[in-house]
């Protein structure tokens, strides 16, 4: 058994895979190789390779000789010309949008498994890479806030006066927005926070934060427990119940997204204008359409001294530890299914776990939702 890690695209500092994971799965007896003229600051991944026992390879032997290929973001369609069929690929492969990659996948017959479609149930936690990205990108928004704004996020006590802590506001309160609520308590900030969910009030309360209340009307989440999308009325209400939060704020970070579908507006320039020069905004959800009028991804855009920040990559901003978790989600989830008999991958299709993230197997779509969009 061959898995193979390919180079990331240049402007991404993480990688799928690890020194400690590496050692676990070379304890399977499973080949690895990674792509040539990669510069690893992962000591004990340079060593194993130094040591002969990681191979380095071209581009398109590894492809072409890969039964699993990892990595992180998606792969060009010019690399699945490469790949083997019967291979199998995994990584973040945005099913719903990229309609082309995944058709090639089923024609070739190519297996492939989208991270974002790990369930999330107990038994997935460990592989849930959607999560794990999530919780340090919403440390990350903090932080880079926390660097652009002209304030200090603590109160402090000083003989020249008092300094009153900075207010903080996060909209949503998934994996990220609890994240972003922790590290702006832990930094001394005032923080409040919103989610069209009711039933979070409390998870919002245990971290210090005060939950905004704004009466929607009948609102729902997936049973995945993900946030369903509003309606244009209650996205209107919605803004009108922030407008005045927002205005008091000093930073205000965004994380609201529907899973396969553009992400909602939220913050209108009308709200942006009501904030005060000097504040921050950070959209987490820029790469699929934004949260905020006026943001662009890798871009910070100043409206009227307000500062949007549109960064797509926030995880990438601590490429240590969400490199870490990610090579575990994935050790994760090759080891959940590995024969030890036979060596190999075991595609159980009656698995709950597989039977949702795998998206392409045998020449066939396996997703229910990728299924029925590609009739």
């Amino acid at each position: 058994m061959n898995i193979f890690f390919p180079k990331e695209q240049d402007n991404e500092a993480r990688f799928s895979l690890t020194g400690e994971t590496a050692q676990k799965f070379l304890k399977k007896n499973i080949n690895l190789s990674v792509e040539e003229n990669i510069d690893f600051q992962d000591t004990l991944l340079r060593e194993l390779i130094k040591e002969n026992s990681i191979n380095i390879l071209s581009r398109e032997e590894g492809l072409n000789s890969a039964n699993i290929v990892c990595n992180l973001n998606k792969l060009s369609l010019e690399d699945v010309d490469k790949i083997n069929p019967d291979a199998l690929v995994i990584s973040f492969l945005d099913p719903f949008n990229e309609k082309k990659l995944i058709e090639e996948f089923k024609n070739k017959s190519i297996s492939s498994i989208s991270m974002e479609l790990i369930p999330r149930t107990t038994r997935a936690q460990k592989m849930d890479a959607l999560s794990s990205q999530a919780n340090l990108a919403g440390y990350s928004a903090v932080i880079i806030a926390s660097n652009l704004l002209e304030k200090a996020l603590p109160m402090m006590m000083t003989a020249a006066g008092t300094i009153s802590p900075s207010k903080v506001f996060i909209v949503g309160v998934g994996v990220a927005g609890l994240q972003a609520i922790a590290t702006a308590k832990r930094l001394g900030a005032r923080v409040e926070a919103f989610d069209t969910r009711p039933v979070v009030e409390d998870q919002v309360k245990s971290l210090g934060a005060r939950f905004i209340k704004i009466d929607l009307g009948e609102t729902e989440e997936t049973n995945q427990g993900y946030a369903k999308a509003l309606t244009e009325e209650q996205i209107k209400k919605q803004q009108e119940g922030m407008k005045k939060v927002c205005a008091n704020s000093d930073i205000v970070i965004t994380t609201a997204q529907v899973f396969g579908k553009p992400a909602p507006k939220i913050i209108t320039s009308e709200m942006v204008d009501a904030m005060q020069p000097g504040s921050v905004i950070v959209d987490m959800a820029v790469a699929s359409g934004g949260n905020v009028e006026g943001s662009k991804i890798g871009e910070i855009v100043e409206v009227g001294g307000v500062k949007i920040i549109g960064n797509a990559n926030l995880p990438g901003e601590v490429p240590t530890h969400s490199s870490q978790v990610y090579a575990n989600n994935i050790f994760n989830l090759i080891d959940e299914f590995w024969d030890e008999e036979n060596s190999s991958f075991k595609y159980d299709l009656n698995d709950e776990i597989l039977s949702n993230c795998l998206v392409t197997y045998k020449g066939d779509y396996i997703n229910p939702s990728v299924k029925e969009r590609n009739k």
